[in-house]
């Protein structure tokens, strides 16, 4: 039986975001943000120190040890600024380093999380095309879980990541689903060997990301601009942020 909401312990509140941990993958299933562009704060990088949460057992999360002498990043889920927001420099400080919780990144390769410009900037460009007179922007992310995924360490690397938007465009509810995925998959990885395809970044349908990981959005879907198309016509490669339909 199913936990009443808010007594899952694998859900994890954090300071404007929560994450929902899948403890047999060890990864966060997909983490949700609330981002308040009229009270956010800007935080300056320190450095940084990922640290476990005590609040579920370690054999629940993947720790340092998926991370050093390889290849692999802690990539955020979450962006350590999105959450950055509130009445005051301490609050936003206090999110700003909750993100750097291992429930809340997921490992992907240096070349992919140093060059993702398009992905990263996705949330930046939805921002700037919010209603200005509530600059408040909702995220939800997370990896895409496949039975074939290879194993590294003990911890099954994904693939593909998503993320859904759902923001206030011209006083409408508006949401839109990306998808990020390697041009081809990983190949024959092994502990010298990664061999990582290029990402690509594409505006898919709601519907879509559903399908992938079996999770439901709700309403959401019928406030997609994609949500009429077809998949196989919907599915649009972003090789830059303008391409994005809105």
């Amino acid at each position: 039986t199913a936990p009443p909401p808010g007594a899952d312990p694998l859900e994890l509140k954090y300071h404007h975001f929560s994450a929902i941990v899948n403890a047999v993958r060890r990864l966060a299933f997909f983490t949700a943000v609330n981002i308040d562009g009229v009270a956010w704060r800007s935080i300056k990088r320190a450095s940084d120190r990922w640290i476990l949460d005590p609040r579920i057992p370690k054999t629940a999360q993947a720790g340092e040890e998926l991370y050093s002498g390889n290849p692999l990043d802690r990539g955020h889920l979450v962006r350590r600024l999105d959450p950055a927001w509130g009445p005051s420099l301490a609050t936003a400080k206090t999110a700003n380093d909750d993100t750097f919780h291992f429930t809340n990144c997921a490992p992907q390769h240096e070349d992919f999380n140093q060059n993702q410009n398009t992905w990263a900037g996705l949330e930046d460009y939805i921002l700037q095309n919010a209603d200005r007179e509530n600059l408040r922007v909702s995220v939800f992310t997370g990896p895409v879980f496949a039975a074939s995924d290879e194993n590294y360490r003990g911890i099954q690397l994904p693939r593909q990541f998503w993320k859904v938007v759902v923001m206030v465009k011209k006083k409408k509810l508006h949401a839109t689903a990306y998808l990020l995925s390697q041009a081809k998959l990983i190949q024959g990885l092994v502990e010298a060997d990664f061999s990582y395809g290029n990402y690509k970044t594409f505006q898919v349908p709601i519907s879509k990301v559903a399908k992938l990981t079996g999770l439901g959005f709700g309403k959401l879907p019928t406030f997609d601009p994609l949500n009429k198309t077809t998949e196989s016509t919907a599915v649009r490669e972003l090789t830059e942020l303008t391409d994005v339909k809105l």
